[in-house]
């Protein structure tokens, strides 16, 4: 999918390619979500700088994280954002000319679409294609830290759960906490790349001190939320620890509380052995109280392990 905007009055306009597909040339941002051959080779035509591939897009080496041009620069930059109720990073590729602003991703990310919303209210006037990037990480920062606060309210609730220690709530607890933890380390990972991404950004020598103090600004937003990210992993990992424990802690009371069952029922289960066997010989056969003394016996038997257990706090 191919989407084009031009900067009118500091508002994102549309541009109808389907219409009028030469507006491409001039549009000052080019939007392209899984590109097909033919929207690559159309863009291509404008942008003075090459155009990389989704398969080079997605990879994460530092060669080709950054690449700088002489005409403008290219980032891979990592979106966090739901996919269909799970967490997930997908990379996107942010490219300047030094004339148009371009991004291609391989599923459309909620980060565009926000800063096309903003930027219609009047929240988020552009003046240039420069102020687009400056304003997508922006978006990002800010969607970050807002993942942050839900996951703290998340992990507060089961927290709650855990400490409650009720077993079908424990273990909706360590499902709950798993994917806690599996959104906070893509966070973190989130984090660490913008970090890298806005540095390498402020270094470039046509970037205006405005924007140099606006990746200052978001540097240390960042910086902030780093250690808050480190608090939220550790506290995911002791909920889970202490939920794993409650579970162990219960587990082992009910195989003590079988054990002594099985320890109570024994020397009654061996007295109803020895006279269930068939020998001839037996003398308390011809008892006439030998079945309701065998019967008080298992029961004495039986009565005597519960009372001791009992005695010593086991039960």
């Amino acid at each position: 999918m191919l989407q084009a905007y031009q900067l009118t009055g500091g508002l994102l306009v549309e541009l109808d390619l389907a219409e009028q597909p030469k507006r491409l040339g001039e549009a000052d941002w080019v939007l392209m979500i899984a590109p097909t051959r033919a929207e690559w080779e159309q863009v291509q035509r404008i942008c003075s700088l090459p155009l990389p591939d989704i398969r080079e897009i997605n990879e994460l080496e530092a060669s080709s994280h950054h690449v700088v041009h002489n005409q403008g620069f290219q980032v891979n930059c990592l979106f966090f954002h739901q996919l269909e109720g799970s967490p997930c990073n997908t990379n996107a590729a942010l490219l300047f000319d030094g004339e148009r602003f371009f991004s291609i991703c391989s599923r459309e990310l909620p980060h565009f679409r926000l800063l096309r919303v903003y930027n219609a209210r009047g929240m988020r006037p552009l003046s240039n294609p420069m102020a687009l990037l400056m304003a997508l990480m922006d978006i990002k920062v800010n969607g970050l830290a807002d993942e942050m606060e839900q996951a703290y309210r998340d992990l507060e609730q089961i927290s709650r759960m855990v400490l409650g220690r009720e077993e079908g709530e424990l273990i909706q607890a360590v499902d709950g906490l798993a994917l806690q933890e599996d959104l906070v380390g893509k966070v973190r990972l989130c984090l660490m790349d913008g970090q890298r991404d806005i540095r390498f950004i402020a270094r470039q020598p046509s970037l205006s001190k405005r924007y140099r103090k606006q990746a200052e600004e978001l540097l240390s937003d960042i910086e902030t939320l780093l250690p808050h990210n480190s608090f939220l992993s550790e506290k995911a990992d002791f909920l889970l620890n202490a939920a794993q424990g409650f579970i162990n802690m219960e587990q082992n009371r009910i195989m003590k509380i079988l054990s002594v069952v099985a320890l109570v029922f024994l020397p009654p289960t061996l007295i109803a052995g020895i006279y269930g066997m068939n020998f001839a010989h037996m003398p308390e056969l011809a008892w006439p109280w030998g079945y309701p003394l065998a019967l008080g016996a298992m029961l004495l038997a039986g009565a005597g392990p519960y009372l001791v257990f009992k005695r010593k706090g086991w039960l």
